[in-house]
């Protein structure tokens, strides 16, 4: 028996080509599970900061992304309507901290709504006033200062890109603190560093 082009038609509006119907469409994610996803990517742990001695004000932050080299620019996403947000764009500029996996109280402390603000958070992580005039904690793995070098609003967060005026680097090698899956966690290497070469290899981004 031959199929008629009109049954083609009618079978393939209704889904039923070859005898099966169409899968039903997945599910729109939700905003639990978008975050239960994206937190199957281990992030590392900074403190971004702001201002110093009486003006400081830190929070824990661990969406860091290098951008570009020339000229140096990084990007760091906050909450559109936080503390942070207002503070930086008076003032043009941050200061990020890469924090090690020693520091854990303080990635723990300064994501709280009462976290301490002014020379009491100085104190408590020990910073000191960078050249940008933002907290600079010297015993952190890294410590970014920047000028603010634009904003973009991003749904709920707003994108801050900053200009790097200045850097440093902790002298010893330590284990870095990261965040996966909810949770903070330590670093396992896989394989040895090469002695005296900071740069990626090929299996991550290119040097």
């Amino acid at each position: 028996m031959t199929t008629t082009a009109g049954t083609l038609l009618a079978d393939a509006q209704a889904g039923r080509v070859g005898g099966h119907p169409d899968p039903a469409p997945a599910p729109s994610p939700d905003p639990a599970a978008f975050r239960a996803a994206m937190g199957r990517m281990p992030t590392g742990v900074t403190l971004l900061t702001h201002g110093s001695g009486d003006d400081t004000i830190i929070m824990t932050l661990n969406s860091l992304i290098s951008v570009s080299l020339d000229p140096l620019l990084l990007l760091v996403s906050v909450k559109s309507d936080g503390r942070m947000r207002p503070r930086v764009r008076r003032g043009g500029g941050f200061a990020v901290n890469v924090l090690g996996a020693e520091q854990l109280p303080f990635a723990q402390e300064f994501c709280r709504p009462d976290r301490p603000e002014g020379q009491a958070a100085m104190l408590r992580v020990g910073a000191v006033e960078g050249v940008s005039g933002h907290a600079v904690i010297p015993s952190a793995e890294a410590s970014f200062e920047c000028e603010l070098h634009d904003e973009h609003e991003a749904g709920d967060h707003v994108l801050l890109l900053g200009r790097v005026v200045a850097l440093h680097q902790h002298p010893d090698t330590t284990d870095p603190l990261l965040f996966h899956r909810g949770r903070y966690a330590g670093l396992s290497p896989l394989e040895p560093a090469p002695a005296g070469d900071d740069r990626l290899t090929p299996r991550g981004r290119a040097a």
